[in-house]
């Protein structure tokens, strides 16, 4: 198995009077002017956002606010950012929403914190932050793992390029968790959301390394549970306990804890950022409709891992004789697993029309990094490989 650290700072506020906390937890953590950062729909509609700011009040915490996240944050919203902090002396960010609108906060606490460099650089790999100002997140779509993990990915309007950025300096400082403000999500973005909190534990799961038998036990056991919890939460979504389940699974997914001691992959949500970039489609739906061809083009690197998978997460029969078509059968059952919740299985299903073979070479370009870098960990994807994906996903 891997060496590996663990870090894991972040301090959860989890339940129904959680949000009641969000002052204290601010001034625990040295905030005394805040930015409210976020959406402008549901936090907006459900009143939670005049909630946390009058808390925020009552507390003695003073702030600014700064609405406009969309999907697949825009780096110009976290220039705006950066400005409105530095102008009103703000030293700590408040991320109410989902995974964008803490992306977005985290970029920002990036680019106050380190006046000289341009943020975008630290997305590019040009240069890495040597600060960030704290973050805090209330969080309202669980799907992302943003309120716990050290990563961020925004997207640059110029040129549409989505990347992501990874520093321990961005694992945030607490989150709020209330299931209860999840009950007004949509059915497709609850399935989305469960879509991208699943693979960010397959990104890890699917691997060459199979002695943290601990890891990969917790791994499918999380799986498992998100699997089943989505159906009961698509059936009714006022279920709280399912909620809850659903909300504190996508935090577990991604602070780390499922990749302890192995290698992992994320090649998948690399090709799918290149669809969000090009289309502007929602993330949890694209990485359903990569994942399928990315995993029959890779399963021979470790074919027990995929048997695993198919029988322990999937409940495939183990065809002992056969594993290559146990395999198949499990990633058949995970492509009706998707259909099941209503999500895509290939990009004619996510966009709703034909990829062109200009457009796939457009993402295999920026994927690739204009063909000098690679991506993957299971298998390590040259161009080529990763045009044969999206022709396979097309």
């Amino acid at each position: 198995m891997k060496d590996f650290c663990y870090y894991a700072p972040t301090e959860v506020a989890f339940g129904e009077q959680s949000e009641e906390q969000v002052a204290l937890l601010v001034k625990k953590y040295g905030g005394t002017k805040v930015l409210v950062h976020y959406g402008g729909k549901s936090a907006v509609r459900s009143g939670l956002l005049d909630k946390i700011c009058s808390l925020l009040s009552e507390g003695g915490v003073s702030y600014v606010k700064l609405g406009g996240v969309v999907p697949n944050p825009r780096l110009s919203l976290v220039r705006e950012g950066i400005r409105l902090c530095r102008q009103e002396g703000v030293d700590f960010i408040l991320a109410v929403g989902g995974g964008s609108v803490i992306d977005s906060g985290k970029a920002i606490a990036m680019g106050v914190a380190n006046p000289d460099k341009d943020v975008w650089d630290f997305y590019t790999g040009k240069d890495t932050p040597a600060a960030a100002l704290p973050v805090g997140s209330v969080l309202t779509i669980p799907a992302a793992g943003s309120e716990m993990s050290d990563a961020t990915v925004v997207t640059n309007e110029d040129g549409g390029v989505k990347l992501g950025s990874h520093s321990y300096l961005l694992r945030p400082k607490f989150a709020i968790m209330n299931p209860r403000r999840t009950m007004t999500l949509p059915p497709y973005q609850t399935a989305a959301g469960v879509a991208d909190m699943m693979m960010h534990i397959m990104e890890r799961y699917f691997t060459k390394d199979d002695d943290m038998d601990l890891t990969t036990d917790l791994a499918e056991a999380t799986l498992r549970r998100i699997k089943t919890a989505v159906f009961d939460v698509l059936k009714n979504p006022e279920d709280y306990r399912q909620r809850a389940q659903i909300m504190w699974g996508g935090s577990v997914a991604h602070w780390g804890l499922l990749g302890m001691g192995v290698e992992e992959d994320w090649a998948t949500h690399q090709l799918e950022h290149e669809l969000s970039g090009m289309f502007d489609v929602t993330h949890g739906a694209g990485l359903a409709a990569i994942w399928p061809s990315w995993a029959r083009y890779t399963m021979g690197e470790n074919l027990r891992r995929f048997v695993r998978f198919a029988v322990n997460v999937m409940d495939v029969p183990n065809d002992f004789t056969d594993p290559q078509a146990t395999a198949l059968k499990g990633i058949e059952a995970m492509e009706r697993f998707y259909h099941a919740i209503g999500m895509p299985v290939n990009i004619k299903e996510l966009i709703g029309r034909d990829v062109t073979d200009d457009e796939i070479k457009e993402m295999v370009r920026k994927c690739s990094r204009n063909y000098t870098a690679t991506c993957g960990g299971l298998k390590v994807l040259q161009a080529a490989d990763m045009e044969a994906i999206y022709k396979m996903a097309r």
